[in-house]
């Protein structure tokens, strides 16, 4: 099992910037891809952002040029830069780890979330 853990959200102004942070445990070698979902009042929850263990990114077109996803050197944590605000960002945001069992051992095709941060930017 897998374990993830957020932290970071806050209230901003328009063009403000955040930094969320995501920290795994428990069966870390079985992560394949760390993603960042987020959900907005009244709205399905949406991908944003996902990075491979390769470290090669994908971004939604609403987030791309302005957030940066990125693993820290130990792999078991990511980083979501949000620069640029927008209000229309404010929502709660989650952290996804996919795990495979491509990678063996007790190694399961899961997916795990975190418990999610608010994000709010005023205008």
């Amino acid at each position: 099992q897998v374990q993830l853990v957020e932290s970071g959200g806050d209230t901003v102004q328009a063009g403000g910037s955040l930094r969320l942070s995501c920290t795994a445990s428990g069966d870390t070698s079985c992560i394949s891809d760390f993603n960042w979902y987020r959900q907005a009042p009244g709205k399905e929850r949406e991908l944003i952002a996902a990075i491979t263990t390769a470290g090669t990114n994908h971004y939604d077109g609403s987030v791309r040029g302005r957030f940066t996803n990125a693993r820290g050197e130990d792999k078991n944590t990511v980083y979501l830069q949000m620069n640029n605000l927008k209000p229309e960002d404010t929502a709660v945001y989650y952290c996804n780890a996919d795990t495979d069992s491509d990678y063996g051992g007790s190694c399961t095709d899961y997916e795990y979330w975190g418990q999610g941060t608010q994000v709010t930017v005023s205008s």
